[in-house]
């Protein structure tokens, strides 16, 4: 009999399975292909009391990967909202948030960006700055303490399911064992001498704060390919384009150095932050 369930957790080719009932099978996909992620929906097959065999992936909803000139890594399925966690410290990356967003928006998956350890008060101006940015164009902004007040985030992942997604160091470990006390993630200080995140946590895990709440923790990223998308769903990542997208003069206009581009005139009378547009043409000039 097949049984339905829930990949909680992948390790190489070896997936943990949960089953509708909570009960947990530790499965191996058929076939020498193993390309499941964390949120898949499968069928597995029992073969003994705590093990199984995947026999079906059921169609995703959506999936999240990133991809470079050489490969791609799937990084989570049926994911509903993308929860970036960034910090006061150590620096975040700006070019990041901006891959993740349009990874995001390329699935149609709401984002949220969480900006971690405010209790480092001093430090907290300088961050909102950078994020105000994406604030202006409707992304929401919520900014908390992970060993203080986590429980602020529990309202924004009711009804989702949720992937937390940063840099090592953001602070991603500390929220989920906050949330989620018997979990038990590893946590490791800053690097000082890199003044970077250190990686705790080297596989992705599907975790449930509350009932009906999906949370998965992936492993701190220190890039966001996006070679799989086309320019054209690039320029559509980017809400402040999207309105703009089809007057230019021509159909063909890579929004760059072409005359009568909507987008650029826009640039040029201060209707599309710069910085933006040069994240925009960054991400084209990388695949094109």
């Amino acid at each position: 009999m097949r049984l339905a369930g829930s990949v909680i957790a992948a390790y190489g080719r070896q997936y943990r399975v949960e089953l509708r009932d909570g009960e947990t099978l530790l499965c191996v996909p058929r076939g020498k292909k193993s390309e499941l992620v964390c949120g898949d929906q499968v069928k597995v097959q029992r073969t003994s009391a705590d093990q199984g065999v995947i026999a079906t992936l059921e169609p995703r909803r959506t999936l999240l990967y990133r991809s470079d000139h050489f490969k791609q890594r799937l990084i989570a399925a049926n994911v509903t909202q993308l929860i970036i966690v960034v910090a006061t410290e150590p620096p975040f990356s700006d070019d990041l948030i901006t891959r993740c967003i349009v990874a995001a928006e390329s699935q149609d998956i709401q984002v949220l960006i969480v900006l971690n350890k405010c209790d480092l008060s001093e430090r907290v101006p300088a961050a909102s700055a950078i994020l105000l940015a994406y604030e202006k164009l409707g992304y929401r902004v919520l900014k908390l303490s992970a060993r203080n007040d986590s429980k602020r985030l529990l309202p924004y992942l009711a009804d989702h399911t949720s992937l937390l997604i940063g840099q090592s160091g953001m602070g991603k470990s500390t929220l989920i064992n906050a949330l989620i006390p018997n979990v038990c993630t590893p946590t490791r200080e800053i690097s000082q001498a890199l003044n970077a995140g250190k990686h705790t946590t080297t596989h992705a895990h599907l975790y449930h704060p509350s009932t009906g709440v999906a949370l998965i923790d992936s492993p701190g990223l220190m890039a966001f390919g996006l070679r799989h998308l086309s320019l054209e769903e690039i320029a559509r990542a980017f809400l402040e384009l999207r309105p703009l997208l089809g007057q230019c003069r021509f159909r063909d206009c890579q929004h760059d150095r072409e005359p009568d581009c909507s987008i650029l005139a826009a640039v040029e009378h201060g209707a599309i932050d710069p910085r933006r547009y040069a994240a925009f043409r960054s991400l084209c000039a990388e695949i094109g």
